[in-house]
């Protein structure tokens, strides 16, 4: 069992950067650019990896079928431009997705693209070829497609089993890009071959990776620097120091608090760093199938003794809001209204009598100040993680549960979390797009490899079928899809713990522009990777800034258009179901921090 503990922080952008009086910019080309590297990753596939660790070094080795535009400041289905395609059409029963693919593109190693390796592509996701993938994580993403065909080199369709409107933004996001068919999934562990602005060069592992300008690059004029070079540095604080020395020129997403930012921005003053929301929550992870946790009793007593506010106020000084399974709004589309998540039976704002609770559940379960419960808690062996489990194991100690601490390297820690080799935990859920789609079919439906707890209920699966499908706008519910429905007289309620935002460091460069978090993809194609946050526009204050992750927000647009399910969909888990075995109890959301961002500017 999963449950999502999220929480999430204020928005808002802050980078630091060096400026000079009367400081101009102007784009110029060449330069490395150097930037520190929380982990070292499994591999350099990206379709078999979780963490940023991969993608994130990785991105700029690849291209997309389409992409969200970076100009626009949410992501939607309007927003999807061209990369590999030229143009793209649905037919009529809205079932078949065409692609018009570019011509005269070639891969790293000179052997040109077709519409071969797209087929390739998403055969190999779906367990097709002979040759499989090692892990699979984003698989449930296309349990909705049937097959993909060639019509021509340059042609390709995609065959959906039913109506999907939002499929394309599954394909527009970071995750999904295009393989080549003639690299075997070995190969592309740790040689990966592109069609890319940067090819690779070389990954040491816990020292480095380097990828280099691909001059062949099929945009002209792209990209703009010679290469970028990552250093693996795990402890954030030599990282900051190096940073504030000068050694880097823009701080990686996802590692600065916001307490450690303040530390930066002594260190170094002239730095700019911004916060802008992030697509990613913390959560706390149960294994309902693991005892004492297959009992849900004891599931729904460890949901109430969360204390998200308290993430909140220690992660990033109060700098935050509660979310349900969606991203909260106004980043968020879909998220569940505040006044609407506190009537959630684990959302109650009373922390004291939902722990009171709590503690009479586990005293009808036998346990009690002389005989407490003892858990290991196993996370991944970052910061990031490690602080969010320690702040856990010391909420659950107000309802006689004491936890130790089990921290896992990144190599090993998906890994056994997939296999279901632990009880309770703490995980980030990096959300590639905020859609229904890609948050129910990765998180919560059967059979997906990243649903952690292993939750499967047949009956849950068919509203998310029911809400992928529909294409009526009128039907669009007014409190948005995400976290709000009923089925059988209960909730199906999620909390989550954290609900992060990412930080960065970065450095302008010879940018024209605000824009601090560019992405491989911004760097190559003169843009932001996704979408722009306007913190003005928000919370009333502060700069542009753009999203260095690809977990893009999307909301359905057009002639198809997704509304809120009609039923229950797994996002929210049943906390008031009248039996027991009806409970699927699965991720419990816990905060969603702001993400410090960070840059060096140089003068012109």
């Amino acid at each position: 069992m999963k449950r999502d503990l999220r929480v999430f922080a204020a928005a808002g952008s802050l980078a630091f950067a060096f400026f000079a009086a009367d400081v101009a910019f102007a784009q110029k080309s060449g330069g490395i650019l150097k930037i520190p590297a929380r982990d070292s990753p499994a591999s350099l596939s990206i379709h078999e990896e979780s963490p940023m660790s991969t993608l994130g070094p990785m991105m700029g080795v690849f291209n997309n079928l389409v992409i969200f535009d970076q100009h626009v400041r949410q992501n939607s289905l309007a927003s999807i431009v061209p990369d590999l395609a030229s143009n793209w059409s649905w037919n009529e029963d809205g079932n078949a997705l065409i692609f018009k693919l570019r011509e005269g593109v070639k891969w790293h190693d000179g052997k040109p693209f077709t519409s071969r390796d797209v087929q390739c592509t998403w055969d190999l996701i779906a367990g097709r070829t002979a040759e499989k993938l090692r892990v699979n994580p984003r698989k449930s993403w296309y349990r909705n497609l049937d097959e993909v065909t060639t019509n021509s080199d340059f042609e390709v369709t995609f065959h959906l089993k039913r109506p999907q409107p939002s499929f394309i933004a599954l394909l527009a996001s970071g995750w999904s890009p295009v393989y080549p068919c003639h690299v075997s999934p070995r190969d592309m562990r740790t040689h990966p071959i592109g069609t890319g602005p940067f090819k690779f060069v070389e990954f040491k592992p816990n020292e480095s990776i380097k990828v280099a300008r691909n001059v062949e690059y099929w945009k002209k004029d792209r990209p703009y620097l010679d290469g970028i070079e990552w250093t693996i540095i795990r402890n954030p604080s030599t990282a900051i120091l190096a940073f504030a020395a000068g050694n880097f020129d823009r701080y990686e997403q996802a590692i600065v608090s916001i307490p450690v930012m303040k530390q930066l921005q002594s260190q170094a003053p002239q730095a700019v760093c911004e916060v802008v929301p992030w697509n990613v929550s913390r959560d706390l992870i149960l294994n309902r199938d693991r005892p004492p946790f297959d009992n849900p009793d004891l599931r729904r007593a460890v949901a109430l003794a969360l204390d998200r506010q308290a993430f909140i106020d220690i992660m990033t000084n109060g700098q935050g809001s509660i979310g349900g399974v969606m991203m909260p709004s106004p980043a968020g589309i879909w998220g569940m209204p505040p006044e609407m998540l506190k009537t959630l039976p684990t959302y109650n704002p009373d922390v004291a009598k939902r722990r009171a609770e709590a503690r009479q559940i586990m005293q009808r379960l036998g346990y009690g100040p002389d005989k407490r419960l003892a858990v290991t808690v196993t996370t991944r062996d970052l910061p990031a993680y490690r602080d969010v489990a320690v702040i856990l194991i010391d909420q659950l100690k107000e309802v006689y549960i004491d936890g130790v601490l089990d921290t896992i390297d990144t190599v090993n820690y998906y890994t056994k979390i997939m296999h279901k080799d632990y009880a309770i935990g703490v995980q980030y859920s990096e959300s590639g797009v905020d859609d229904p789609d890609q948050q129910f079919y990765e998180n919560y439906v059967c059979g997906s490899d990243r649903n952690y707890s292993g939750y499967c209920n047949p009956e849950v699966d068919k509203p998310i079928d029911r809400q992928s499908n529909e294409t009526d706008i009128e039907k669009t519910s007014p409190i948005g899809m995400g976290d709000r429905t009923e089925t059988g007289g209960g909730w199906l309620a999620v909390g989550h713990l954290l609900r992060r935002f990412s930080r960065l460091c970065a450095t302008l460069l010879q940018r024209t522009h605000d824009d601090d978090q560019q992405h491989l993809q911004q760097l190559a194609h003169g843009r932001c990777l996704a979408r722009q946050i306007n913190r003005r526009q928000l919370h009333g204050r502060g700069l542009l800034s753009c999203r260095l992750d690809p977990f893009a927000t999307g909301r359905p647009s057009g002639r198809f258009r997704r509304v809120s399910p009609v039923g229950a969909h797994p996002g929210d888990r049943l906390l008031s179901e009248p039996t027991a075995a009806a409970q699927p109890w699965r991720r419990e959301p816990l905060l969603m921090p702001p993400l410090p961002t960070f840059r060096r500017g140089t003068a012109d």
